[in-house]
């Protein structure tokens, strides 16, 4: 049987790591001053060299060199024991398989035996943070006062998990995701080696893919090279299951173009090609990412052709700083915590269509970008079931009319009707009004996530208590106060309360206890207006 290649290529010695150059020179001269400690905290992302760097540790300090700064030296009988895997005083323990409080108990009563061939039990505890409560209680003591012969590495991918009296008796070192050159130079080594015809930008293709972490870099390759004919970019892709740059760009300028229709095609064609549903979402928050960076001036940090970095300038003019972020929210929803669903497609669909807003009747704003900013009343699509539930307890609810003169019939204020449609297609302005007398107070008011017209009074939503509370400042205030005066023709007064999902200020016309009221507390409803 063939060996892995990550197995294969398996550091032997502390030059050999890759990217934690800040772990290994601390490690070494630890070794080297014969100070090491008796208890290691590995902290980091998996695939970072954790359990690599824990075993050279044991062959360091087990090493027979007598040149203590040049152990290991891979070439004794016990370095070439642990490579082996047949070092008896190394013991690899799986916390994920042995979280009770019996086996560590069981682990307690071995440690007091003397090493059987070197100078210490090492004992390396993978995912420690899988460990329950008590087996934690049971593993302190032994932490705490080990035997002189006992070294204990704690590896783990969560150390949020690991009990602060645990922390507190080890030695933490932080493993970083490597670097994307420094997986390419590695990949580079190896296909020459193992003589794998492979292009450079697929090895870059496949660094990326990795996202920092070389144990899935090599497996990526071992993958793509067992097939035994020269690999190239598009094979890579297709055996992979990732989209191609292209398929990512066309999803990017349906959002900007508002079209629904070209935006789920565009992501079911790359789907039905065999992309993945949580790869193909990180390829869309690694572009949105990246016309972030160039947005705020940091275009050196995106690495892209020359042709595709011009494309990204020109989408990164079409979006607000504000509208990029929550795109980016929604897309990331998806790359990082999707749930399992009988429609693969559903949860890249509701981020697509989420990321939207349609205009509702009023003129574009010429210097907006291909989304139509807060100057819209914007409706997000995915919410239509939800507007509709809104209009049919609206037209159950009574309404606040006024007598017609000449009739005696009941109609609308038309001179509240107006203020509403003044608002709305006065908002751009109003936030650029706004900007010009304090752009502190702009980027409060540009955050608000509803308006509502009663009356004399405008009720603007926030969704934190920091925002609203920001807001309701007299200066803050009076300025927005102002400016909406001057715009509606019409002396207004604002007020400013909590609207969220969690929670929500109910208008004081509201009943309480009422439908609509359980509307926007209990199933996300939000107030368009009131009449």
């Amino acid at each position: 049987m063939a060996q892995a290649l990550y197995r294969k290529w398996r550091p032997s010695r502390w030059e050999t790591v890759v990217g934690q150059e800040h772990v290994i020179s601390t490690l070494r001269n630890a070794v080297a001053a014969d100070r090491v400690v008796h208890a290691l905290l590995f902290a980091g992302p998996r695939g970072t060299g954790k359990t690599t760097t824990a075993r050279l540790l044991a062959k360091a300090v087990n090493c027979l060199d007598e040149n203590l700064s040049n152990r290991p030296c891979d070439q004794c009988e016990f370095c070439k024991a642990v490579n082996a895997g047949r070092f008896l005083d190394l013991i690899e323990i799986d916390a994920a398989s042995n979280t009770s409080v019996d086996d560590v108990r069981d682990l307690r009563d071995k440690i007091n035996f003397s090493p059987n061939q070197g100078r210490y039990k090492v004992y390396i505890v993978d995912e420690v943070h899988m460990l329950s409560q008590a087996a934690f209680n049971a593993l302190l003591k032994t932490l705490e006062e080990p035997p002189p012969h006992a070294i204990f590495i704690l590896a783990t991918t969560e150390p949020h998990k690991i009990p602060a009296t645990v922390h507190s008796r080890c030695q933490r070192h932080e493993f970083r995701r490597l670097p994307l050159n420094h997986i390419v130079e590695r990949l580079t080594e190896m296909a020459e080696v193992e003589k794998i015809t492979i292009s450079p930008e697929t090895l870059t293709f496949i660094a990326r893919q990795a996202t920092g972490s070389m144990r899935d870099a090599i497996s990526l390759l071992d993958q793509l090279a067992s097939t035994s004919e020269p690999i190239d970019l598009d094979m890579a892709q297709k055996v992979l299951g990732t989209a191609t740059g292209q398929a990512v760009t066309d999803v990017i300028q349906a959002l900007l173009e508002c079209d629904p229709a070209k935006g789920l095609n565009d992501i079911h064609q790359a789907l039905d090609s065999g992309s993945d549903v949580r790869q193909f979402a990180r390829q869309i928050v690694e572009y949105l990412r990246n016309l972030l960076l160039v947005q705020m001036d940091n275009e050196d940090q995106v690495d892209a052709t020359t042709e595709t970095l011009v494309l990204m300038k020109e989408h990164a003019t079409r979006f607000k700083v504000s509208e990029l972020l929550g795109v980016i929210q929604n897309f990331n929803k998806v790359a990082t915590n999707i749930h399992r669903t009988w429609q693969p497609a559903l949860p890249l669909e509701m981020a697509f269509l989420s990321s939207i807003k349609k205009p509702a009747g009023s003129e574009r704003d010429p210097d907006a970008g291909g989304i139509e900013t807060q100057a819209w009343q914007s409706e997000n699509l995915s919410s239509v079931a939800s507007r509709k539930m809104d209009q049919a307890l609206d037209d159950i609810s009574p309404k606040k009319v006024a007598p017609d003169k000449q009739t005696g019939s009941a109609v609308s204020n038309p001179e509240e009707s107006q203020a509403i449609e003044s608002l709305i297609d006065n908002w751009q302005q109003i936030l650029n009004l706004v900007k010009r007398k304090n752009p502190n107070t702009y980027g409060l008011l540009n955050s608000c996530k509803s308006r509502v017209i009663k009356g004399n009074v405008i009720t603007l939503g926030f969704a934190s208590d920091i925002l609203k509370n920001q807001m309701s400042k007299k200066d803050n205030q009076m300025i927005v106060e102002q400016v909406l005066s001057h715009v509606l023709e019409r002396n207004v007064s604002v007020r400013c309360i909590i609207s969220t999902a969690k929670r929500i200020d109910i208008p004081d016309d509201v009943d309480s206890e009422g439908m609509v009221a359980s509307a926007l507390r209990d199933l996300g409803g939000e107030i368009v207006d009131i009449q």
